[in-house]
């Protein structure tokens, strides 16, 4: 366990007080759950969970009083102690995007769990990265021996489970957690054995989310294409409406499914089971339960005719206007092209596709996702954005290796050329250049995160 957990968090963590504790004490007292609280002190929301999470945490590991460094594990002379209970092996550590040392001291300083230190900024980053957090704060459990995520969204958990009765929230299967009656908007209740079969699209979703209505406008048109050519098909909305009403009055405009908007419980476990940070998502399963695509949203309006459904995913996209919020997700490999040389988009697709695939095949048989995200940009306004965006040379053909969630973090929900200059990592192609051997010559892995400050 402790050489899992010293690859991800480094040999040493802190407490509140700034005292040194070694990772590897972790795993020597008993640590089974791991949460990554992912947060800054400038943000009102982090300052608000810290204080309900406190008290959380303080009841899980049975501390009256959890004091600085309490996670750390038993103090001195806890040796001959008994085995702490289940629901006690659990530790927190704060990843911080704070930018200022002192706020940062000052914000941690209460906290009764663990914290990576200050200066560790890169290795942060790499966790920003691996999990793909795009807002905070955010919290996610992981098996302390495995590394497995075993729940994407934490924040649910506290507000479900304040007790931590459900201890450790492992995964449930879909079939498990969508049990129950559902609806169709003329009031006909179903049972959820219905969807036996059935490819099944999640649809999370709100009528008061100006991007959720016009993505239900163009999904209502998809839906009506894939069961007119025969597939078997079903969309569950799972609402985050403020009120029945304007559920009702949403789900109106829908011909699928929706859990009931009175099943708060089931609304929030499915919120859960797939790691809901925004909506609108689109969530596409097989009909075994597993999932096919989280990007059913891109996937959508980018095959209006839906011929490619049930839309398993490309190890190279082509970028556009829909899928370019992908770039925000983590470091992306992007190989400009000139699209006016007939066929160099889709050689250029072919050319990188085999590195796409054996790195995506090897962290899928550790059932991780991939570290990197591959695109090929011909000439349109995203790419002349993006290029502008990032202070890249006009030149094509032209690989890249960016990362736009970094800068993303640190000034959240900036558009193309509205943020500070990004410096960006390059390396110009000739037209009879291979990836690997020009990325050799660079001295870059694409098997590592390559972080771009």
């Amino acid at each position: 366990m402790s050489g899992f957990l010293e690859e991800l968090l480094g040999e040493k963590l802190v407490t509140g007080g700034g005292e040194e504790v070694d990772v590897h004490s972790l795993g020597a007292h008993g640590i089974s759950l791991l949460g990554l609280y992912f947060g800054c002190s400038l943000s009102a929301p982090c300052a608000q969970l810290s204080a309900s999470l406190a008290a959380f945490y303080g009841r899980l590991r049975g501390d009256a009083a959890a004091g600085p460094g309490a996670g750390a594990g038993p103090g001195p002379g806890a040796g001959a102690a008994a085995e702490p209970e289940p629901r006690r092996r659990l530790e927190i550590v704060f990843v911080s995007s704070d930018q200022d040392q002192r706020q940062w001291q000052d914000f941690v300083r209460d906290m009764p769990w663990l914290a990576l230190p200050y200066k560790e900024k890169h290795r942060k980053l790499k966790l920003w990265n691996k999990y793909r957090i795009s807002n905070i704060p955010s919290l996610i459990f992981l098996d302390a021996t495995t590394g497995k995520v075993v729940c994407r969204n934490g924040l649910l958990v506290i507000r479900d489970d304040p007790e931590g009765l459900e201890f450790p929230w492992g995964p449930k299967p879909f079939r498990e957690v969508i049990a129950g009656p559902l609806l169709r908007n003329n009031g006909q209740s179903l049972e959820s054995s219905s969807l036996e079969g059935s490819h099944v699209g999640v649809y999370f979703s709100a009528h008061w989310c100006p991007p959720c209505r016009s993505l239900t406008r163009v999904l209502v048109e998809s839906y009506r294409k894939i069961k007119e050519a025969g597939q078997k098909f079903e969309i569950i909305f799972v609402s985050a409406d403020r009120s029945e009403e304007s559920f009702k009055q949403y789900f109106s405009e829908m011909p699928w499914l929706a859990v009931p908007y009175t099943d708060e419980a089931r609304r929030s476990r499915l919120n859960r089971l797939y790691g809901i940070q925004g909506i609108p998502t689109l969530i596409v399963l097989d009909p075994q339960g597993e999932v096919i695509t989280r990007q059913g949203r891109v996937e959508v309006l980018n095959d209006e005719d839906c011929r490619e459904f049930p839309w398993h995913p490309k190890p190279v996209l082509e970028l556009s206007d829909s899928n370019a919020v992908q770039l925000n997700e983590g470091p992306c490999l992007v190989l400009f092209v000139d699209s006016e040389d007939d066929g160099e988009s889709e050689a250029a697709k072919q050319l990188i596709q085999p590195i796409a695939e054996k790195i995506i095949a090897k962290y899928k048989a550790k059932e991780e996702e991939a570290p990197l995200l591959f695109f090929v940009a011909g000439e349109d306004d995203m790419t002349d954005s993006l290029r502008d965006y990032t202070n890249l040379p006009e030149a094509a053909p032209l690989l890249t290796i960016l990362d736009m969630s970094a800068r993303a973090k640190r000034l959240k929900k900036k558009t193309f050329g509205t943020a500070p200059a990004f410096r960006a990592s390059a390396i110009s192609l000739r037209p009879s250049s291979s990836i690997f051997p020009c990325l050799s010559r660079n001295g870059l892995d694409l098997t590592i995160v390559i972080t771009l400050l």
